[in-house]
């Protein structure tokens, strides 16, 4: 049995101050006030370190220098150093179907073992995007029409392993594959992503699955009616429906989602609907001139567009802590619980007696001390 002594348990909405978590295997079978412990106890001392949910990363590309696409192994030894202990690769619009079909492949094979463990599924960020949106546009190849004879391969490859899966509702023929994805994983979630649709073609597919809103205020449209008035489009509507979660990037200067922007974000969506993710990418293209000096954890394409960040997650809910004056019990909702509540997972995100042994130990502003991945603690 594993041990867990001298923590600050964190929970939803409080804390246990000098708090025990018992761990049988991979279950915590007890967490709470400070007790005795059964003999033989393999002990960690969390030394007055806060004790709360491993951090799931369901939007990331890369970790590191490592593409998750293709070194996936590489990435994840990254990842969970960082204190995440689910994760789910993004596959993106640059790929072919060749790539997606290999990666989907490649991704499930390295989850079964070591590190890569915390690769849980997939996050499938294309491949029917609106082409106008995202980074490396250039390097997209799915702008033509949609095709079932294109997709459907992809779908037999990976729908079975992903677990979330990014449309442009506008584009022509996209209600078909969502409907040919859902029937071959029923319980995919779907988000919008890279888009300029209207709320209704994004209320269209709520009923099917749709309940997030890709990087939220990044790389969508506008669809105004009149010059002079703000149009309503897909921020407008992540922001109106209660059935959707809101993903932030949240980097140091707040360039992807500003932090007025982010606070106003909290607000509206609440506690329950807020999703950080990290959207790591591994672009190399120079630094645009002014507006941008001294930024160190976002990167740009060859064309100048932002493209994703540097940031692993435990990074994420410390600007997010920044910007927003949020809790640590806050940024532990947003990194862990929301992600697993959004795929309908009871068994992570908490710290709760029958809640899987994925843990972390972190002082006060979320620097990663100590991580416990199914019940084993981690050489990071």
């Amino acid at each position: 049995m594993l041990a867990i002594v001298n923590a600050y348990i964190v929970k939803p909405d409080h804390i246990i101050p000098d708090g025990v978590i018992l761990c049988r295997g991979k279950k915590i079978v007890y967490a709470g006030p400070k007790k005795p412990l059964p003999e033989n106890c393999e002990i960690i001392d969390a030394k007055g370190n806060f004790a709360g949910p491993g951090l799931i990363d369901i939007h990331t590309h890369a970790a590191g220098s490592y593409w998750y696409y293709n070194e996936p192994e590489k990435a994840a030894r990254i990842t969970l150093a960082h204190g995440t202990t689910s994760v789910y690769p993004t596959l993106y619009y640059d790929l072919d179907q060749k790539q997606y079909i290999e990666s989907a492949a490649l991704n499930r094979k390295v989850s079964k073992k070591g590190a890569g463990r915390v690769i849980r599924g997939l996050y499938m960020e294309g491949p029917y995007l609106n082409p106008k949106f995202g980074a490396n546009q250039s390097g997209n190849v799915w702008k033509g029409p949609i095709k079932k004879e294109e997709y459907m391969p992809i779908i037999e490859a990976a729908a079975d392993f992903a677990q979330f899966w990014s449309v442009a509702p506008e584009r022509p023929g996209v209600k078909g594959f969502v409907s040919d994805v859902r029937r071959a994983n029923p319980n995919i979630v779907f988000t919008v992503a890279h888009s300029e649709a209207a709320p209704s073609d994004i209320e269209e597919l709520i009923p099917l699955g749709l309940k997030i809103g890709t990087h939220h205020t990044n790389a969508t449209g506008d669809r105004p009616k009149y010059p002079e008035v703000r149009g309503v489009c897909v921020d407008e509507t992540v922001n109106s429906r209660d059935e959707i979660y809101a993903e932030i990037i949240s980097d140091s200067k707040g360039i992807h989602v500003d932090p007025y922007m982010q606070r106003l974000i909290l607000k509206i969506k609440g506690k329950d609907k807020i999703i950080l993710i990290s959207d790591a990418c591994v672009f190399d293209g120079p630094v645009p001139g002014e507006g941008y000096e001294g930024v160190t954890d976002i990167n740009f394409d060859w064309d100048g567009q932002i493209a994703g960040s540097k940031l692993t997650l435990d990074v994420a809910c410390r600007n997010f802590m920044m910007h927003t004056g949020s809790s640590i019990c806050d940024v532990f909702r947003f990194a862990s619980l929301n992600p697993a509540r959004a795929m309908g997972d009871l068994s992570r995100g908490h710290i709760s007696e029958g809640a899987d042994a994925d843990m972390i130990i972190v002082d006060g502003f979320m620097k990663v001390k100590k991580v416990i991945l199914q019940g084993e603690l981690q050489k990071i």
